[in-house]
């Protein structure tokens, strides 16, 4: 059908009766590079693409490089072996094309200045110095900041220092900003103002000394959500401060990155729940987690880091209501806790992993410093010892995960309920088994 005869009402379709602002809001919902070829079926819809308030560029060709280029201790010469074999230049998989550069461009150019909610672009800058794609990323990020985004997604690796646009640290409308993967950021302007963002994730980003939480985070009075990762990258943020943050995930895997002395800082006065995964380090200097009511912990030790001390952290997460600990982080905080457990005067919900002897006796423990506590998740019965068996007045309801009824278990199972243990009690358990979860509930 040509545009003339779709021009004609008597020929439209049913979606060409809807309202231009609803159409556009339909086109949002499509990929971008459909939503954008509709500008080509009518005049009409030339103007309705600009009420598309959702643009997503994701360069995948040269995002597919640069994850074959750095696979996990990968061979250089297989790589390039890899490239050749695809008739791909090495150099130019470093870089986004001149075709996506142009996509770009045009799809800005052909919404002028029309309101957009949510951009989101995926590419990589180049290896070496490449100041025209630095600017073009410059560019396409004023542009949307400038029209009032309020929600952007900003995945650009840059193996070189990268200036982010000063538009960008000024926004009024921006809510929800994600910014990385593997960016070297340079200085920030001295003074950011975010003064809507609530939610933040950081994904590998290298801050200049102190920017991250004197600058860039300080510049966020009504930040309420943080997600902080680092993996495989350097300048792993040593120290997370904010003063509103309420929920916090921190996930590093970054062994090129921790040494003997690493230490980790939290002062977030009014966190209310925390996830942390990562290796056990030498110090965590300041925790000052006075609000929080749930944190999940994953601590593992990594080969390179020989001294560690978590007892600061385990102290700092005492007035928790709710805490998962995984197998990994419960061996580490029985073998690294230097000065013993806190007292849990909070605890009502645990959830406990564990794998081997050393566990078990950490929760022995654990049910000593938690007199409140109300409901016990097992994990895993892998590993039980005898030595250990449930509070007599004090549990009401245990889940143990990953049950298959084998004898073995049913026996460890009677050992640790101990005083709790009838065949009343036994068969209710096994009754309310679902899904390999078995549950015991107590008066």
């Amino acid at each position: 059908m040509d545009a003339k005869s779709f021009d004609n009402p008597f020929r439209r379709d049913a979606i060409s009766w809807l309202p231009d602002e609803v159409l556009g809001k339909i086109l949002s919902f499509l990929p971008t590079k459909q939503a954008v070829s509709t500008s080509l079926l009518s005049t009409r819809w030339r103007y309705i693409f600009r009420l598309v308030d959702n643009l997503e560029f994701d360069d995948s060709f040269s995002l597919l490089a640069q994850e074959a280029q750095q696979p996990r201790n990968a061979n250089r010469e297989a790589f390039e072996k890899f490239l050749r074999a695809q008739g791909v230049d090495e150099q130019t998989s470093y870089v986004f094309t001149e075709g996506f550069k142009n996509m770009v461009d045009r799809t800005l150019a052909l919404q002028c200045d029309y309101p957009i909610k949510k951009f989101s672009i995926k590419c990589h800058v180049g290896k070496d110095d490449d100041d025209s794609r630095k600017a073009c990323v410059g560019r396409w990020i004023s542009n949307v900041v400038g029209r009032g985004v309020s929600e952007l997604d900003l995945r650009i690796k840059d193996g070189t220092e990268h200036f982010l646009p000063p538009l960008l640290f000024a926004s009024k409308t921006l809510v929800k900003l994600t910014i990385g993967t593997q960016l070297y950021l340079g200085k920030l302007p001295s003074y950011v103002s975010l003064p809507s963002l609530k939610v933040l994730f950081i994904d590998s980003v290298f801050f200049e000394y102190e920017d991250l939480c004197c600058v860039f985070l300080a510049g966020c009075p009504v930040l309420e959500e943080l997600l902080v990762h680092h993996k495989d990258f350097t300048g792993m943020p040593e120290t997370i401060s904010s003063p509103t943050v309420k929920r916090l995930s921190v996930y590093y895997d970054s062994p090129i990155d921790v040494y003997d002395d690493t230490s980790m800082s939290f002062d977030l006065p009014n966190l209310v729940y925390l996830e942390y995964s990562d290796c056990a380090l030498a110090e965590y200097m300041q925790v000052n987690l006075d609000s929080l009511v749930e944190a999940k912990l994953d601590l593992y030790e990594a080969g390179n880091v020989k001294r560690r001390d978590v007892t600061n952290l385990v102290t700092g997460i005492r007035n928790v209501e709710i805490l998962h600990l995984s197998p990994a982080s419960v061996d580490v905080i029985y073998s690294y806790c230097r000065d013993g457990l806190p007292v849990f005067n909070n605890l009502v919900n645990l959830s406990f992993g564990c794998k081997n002897q050393r566990g078990w006796n950490l929760l022995a423990d654990l049910l000593e410093q938690s007199p409140k506590l109300e409901t016990l998740i097992i994990q895993d019965l892998t590993g039980y010892t005898r030595d250990v068996s449930m509070p007599l007045n004090q549990v009401k309801v245990l889940r143990v995960l990953n049950y298959g009824g084998t004898d073995e278990e049913l026996k460890r199972l009677k050992n640790f309920l101990g005083g709790k243990c009838n065949a009343e009690v036994v068969d209710e358990g096994i009754r309310l088994q679902t899904n390999r979860i078995l549950e015991f509930q107590f008066q």
